[in-house]
């Protein structure tokens, strides 16, 4: 839901549990939520008409995940001041209430609904609070009810806060979590966003995968299939032509253009280290893979070797993001 190019990247950027970068207006929210197939095809509308509409009525961004074969989850994301947001959230609940034939109803007025957020783990003390008074005064102020898992998502550093409620109820809350994300937005550096993939019990591949491409989405293929096609001919040490390949998994996580020079590192020093402590195959994508600006990662390796290579990863962006608050707080000193 982080960068430090122009502001276009920064609100498509889809960690929407991270606030924005000391470089951007710290007004300025992108929260992402996950929907499946059918609520995503209410969100944008026929002809995008639905989106658009909502984008002029509002002023945030917004947009959907592209669709991937196999994967009935998707990727909201809304960005722009925290009212904005709180209110494009309302409007697009009550848009999915009453495109529902039977919507789910607590009381015989009011209807009720939920969305699922996606929160970093990081900010996630910051939305619950010391002992859950935030979480619980955020209820009490919204009328909505809020959970949240006590997991990460498989490949990422996310966790999902569900709000229920009416309408009205889940924008309100939205609102209060935005305004707790923005004032804690160091805490969300780094942050490794979740997208739905292919594979049983939401593990594995967090998109399917496009093998060594730069991006090309006309050869993503299932899991498996590519996780087989990226490792056969290339594992001298694994003779066998059935159990590792069957163990290999592979994952795509997507990283800030602005960040991928520090992962990379001088030479590629950084990245070749991270490939050798890890023991999986990481390539790049050469080129942005959507219109949020941001590079494809595709991560091949036995479930453990991938967990490591994410956790090296993860590291070298959080430390790239203290440094770089770190600098700017320098410079400001030096001005004043």
């Amino acid at each position: 839901m982080s960068t430090e190019q122009p502001a276009p990247q920064n609100l498509a950027s889809p960690a929407g549990s991270r606030s924005p970068s000391p470089t951007s207006a710290h007004d300025v929210l992108t929260l992402r939520a996950l929907v499946n197939t059918k609520e995503a095809g209410v969100i944008i509308g026929k002809g995008g008409k639905n989106v658009a509409d909502l984008r002029e009525q509002t002023g945030v961004r917004a947009g959907v995940s592209k669709v991937i074969p196999g994967v009935h989850e998707r990727v909201l994301t809304v960005g722009g001041s925290v009212e904005a947001v709180a209110r494009a959230y309302n409007l697009i609940i009550t848009q999915l209430l009453s495109s529902s034939p039977s919507p789910v109803s607590l009381s015989s007025s009011t209807p009720h609904t939920s969305i699922r957020l996606l929160i970093s783990h990081n900010l996630m003390g910051t939305i619950i609070g010391r002992n859950g008074l935030k979480i619980k005064a955020i209820q009490d102020i919204s009328g909505a009810r809020m959970v949240a898992s006590k997991e990460m998502l498989p490949q990422s550093t996310e966790r999902i806060v569900e709000v229920q409620g009416s309408p009205d109820a889940i924008g309100h809350a939205i609102e209060e979590i935005g305004k707790c994300l923005l004032e804690d937005w160091e805490r969300g550096a780094g942050t490794v966003p979740f997208y739905p993939g292919v594979g049983d019990e939401r593990s594995g591949s967090r998109r399917p995968a496009n093998g060594f491409s730069s991006g090309d989405r006309s050869s993503r293929k299932p899991t498996g299939d590519a996780a087989r096609r990226g490792s056969s001919p290339s594992s001298p040490q694994s003779p066998s032509t059935t159990q590792p390949p069957a163990n290999l998994r592979t994952q795509n996580i997507s990283i800030p253009a602005d960040m991928v020079g520090c992962i990379i590192g001088r030479n590629g020093s950084k990245i070749t280290e991270i490939r050798r402590l890890s023991g999986s195959k990481i390539s790049i994508a050469k080129a942005p893979h959507d219109d949020t600006g941001e590079r494809m990662f595709t991560i091949i390796g036995t479930p453990e070797a991938n967990e490591k290579a994410l956790f090296l990863l993860y590291n070298q962006l959080e430390s790239e993001k203290e440094r770089r608050v770190g600098k700017e707080q320098q410079q400001q000193e030096s001005q004043e």
